[in-house]
């Protein structure tokens, strides 16, 4: 069930919404609680009920590890169950991946069954792994398992994040207020909802017609002009852009509704004048657990400067193969890794020698241009397909303009034909709309304020950041504040809009990209 379907957004979300309230109102908290769960479980179970098994197997055994862990303070038990949920994880994530490796490797004739990943299963064991540690660490503790059910099963965060820490979410679910329905808790989770939905069924999903069709191309053995793998590479880096940012801000609105406010996710990435910026923008609760389990575990800063790019770019690795198991993320990670290492090395370097500092447009340029490669592995299927593209990008592959323009060029036409730009016929359209769609929206994901931003009054997220006159050149913070959302009839009038606009798209319901993960 996705949360741009028509099942959910008319059945499912009002009946679990009321029903809680009504529940608390009726028979207490406690049974408010497991009705929440249940019905948590069951829009888990919507899509293969044998998931079901999965999760209530781990949810049962890191309870009571937590516990334990808790009580004894064992190191031990935290790394045999940091272990098992990592066992678990690799079995259904990388077994295929590891045994057609190593059997090409060997030139062997291994094979595993297709092994089902099951839904979201990299978030929940993180979720986890994170329950565990802070156990260790005695900040969070859990008596009831149905508390820590919920905590595991709250279905606006279930599938694709917020990665969120159990200190985060139980306190809220503890307090009266949370059992109360709230006229401001629900217009303000509604016009969020609103928000999150027009990104992604009006624009992301707009944006999937100009970058599928390029990128199935150069995987099937294609060779795109610059013009063509252009476009079909930027229409993905906006895709990309709004599904993550549309999913982020409905499971916001969604949360909000009953009175929950969640960590943000999502803070204008393409706004980054360096690849750190990048990574505390991008998928941020993501970045918080690579930085707290992975990279300063390993020695983070404290072993000096080689072996902190060292530890950047394993982190950064580690973070590509958590998007799945297949050499396009190992290389997505291993670039945004070295990436990273480049920046903290330019950083050090700039600050001693300052006329080396780059002037903000420049770092912005800079950075999203590389952001933009990487989205070339990630999303291509094939290295072939990825170096194609690449290819295409740099020139390498030509260039081509459709004929229709061509002939409407006259002299100039005549003019790029000498220089050896080739033309074609048809495409004309796709192309030109592409492009202009993609020209439209640099604008819109650079200068346009967040829902972090147009919330900032109602806490829209656990985070407290905003944009400043220090920290973003691009907007104006009294522009910010003239747009901030208010209970009053415009912006029930905006969210209103933005509502129907995405639920005519309802009949062409597509899965949220993170949802693969």
């Amino acid at each position: 069930m996705l949360f741009n379907s028509a099942e959910f957004i008319f059945v499912f979300f009002p009946i679990v919404l009321f029903g809680f309230f009504w529940i608390a109102n009726r028979f207490g908290n406690e049974s408010a609680i497991l009705w929440l769960v249940l019905s948590s479980l069951f829009f888990y179970g919507w899509w293969d009920p044998s998931y079901l098994l999965i999760i209530l197997s781990s949810m049962v055994c890191n309870y009571q590890l937590g516990r334990y862990i808790y009580n004894l303070k064992s190191k031990w038990l935290l790394t045999a169950g940091v272990a098992g949920n990592l066992f678990v994880l690799g079995y259904f994530k990388y077994a295929g991946f590891l045994v057609f490796n190593l059997a090409w490797l060997t030139n062997s004739d291994w094979s595993i069954e297709n092994i089902v990943l099951p839904l979201a299963i990299s978030f929940f064991t993180f979720q986890q792994i994170a329950y565990l540690v802070d156990s260790y660490k005695q900040v969070t503790e859990e008596y009831r398992f149905i508390h820590y059910a919920l905590f595991v099963t709250f279905f606006p965060q279930l599938i694709a994040g917020p990665i969120v820490h159990h200190k985060e979410m139980l306190p809220q679910f503890q307090s009266d207020n949370a059992f109360r329905i709230s006229a401001t808790h629900i217009a303000i989770g509604i016009s969020i909802f609103a928000i999150g939905l027009f990104k992604k069924t009006v624009i992301a999903d707009g944006m999937a017609d100009y970058a599928n069709p390029m990128f199935n191309a150069a995987d099937a053995g294609s060779a795109p002009d610059l013009l063509l793998a252009w476009s079909g590479i930027l229409a993905y880096t906006f895709q990309i852009y709004f599904d993550f940012s549309g999913y982020s801000d409905m499971a916001l609105g969604l949360a909000r509704m009953f009175g929950i406010i969640l960590p943000l996710n999502f803070y204008s990435p393409y706004k980054a004048r360096s690849i750190s910026e990048f990574w505390r923008r991008w998928h941020i609760t993501l970045s918080r657990f690579l930085r707290d389990y992975i990279y300063i575990p390993l020695g983070g800063n404290r072993k000096g400067q080689g072996y902190r790019y060292l530890f950047l770019i394993t982190t950064m690795l580690l973070g590509g193969l958590w998007h799945g198991a297949g050499w396009n993320f190992v290389i997505w990670g291993a670039l945004h890794g070295g990436y990273l290492a480049v920046h903290q090395g330019w950083r050090l370097v700039s600050e001693r020698h300052t006329w080396l500092q780059l002037h903000a447009s420049v770092a912005w340029l800079i950075t999203m241009l590389a952001v933009i490669v990487a989205w070339g592995f990630f999303r291509a299927t094939s290295f072939d397909g990825a170096l194609s593209i690449l290819q295409g990008m740099l020139g390498l592959n030509g260039v081509s303009i459709p004929m229709a323009i061509l002939a409407r060029l006259g002299e100039t036409g005549i003019m790029l034909q000498s220089w050896g730009i080739t033309g074609y016929h048809g495409g004309a359209s796709h192309l030109v709309t592409a492009w202009i769609y993609c020209l439209l929206l640099i604008p819109v994901v650079v200068c346009l304020p967040t829902v972090q931003d147009l919330f900032r009054h109602h806490r829209a997220s656990l985070t407290n950041t905003e944009e400043t006159t220090g920290t973003g050149f691009w907007i104006a913070p009294q522009f910010i504040r003239k747009l901030a959302w208010q209970p009053a009839l415009i912006w029930a009038s905006y969210s209103s809009l933005l509502f129907i606009i995405g639920l005519m798209t309802l009949g062409q319901v597509s899965d949220f990209l993170y949802f693969q993960f």
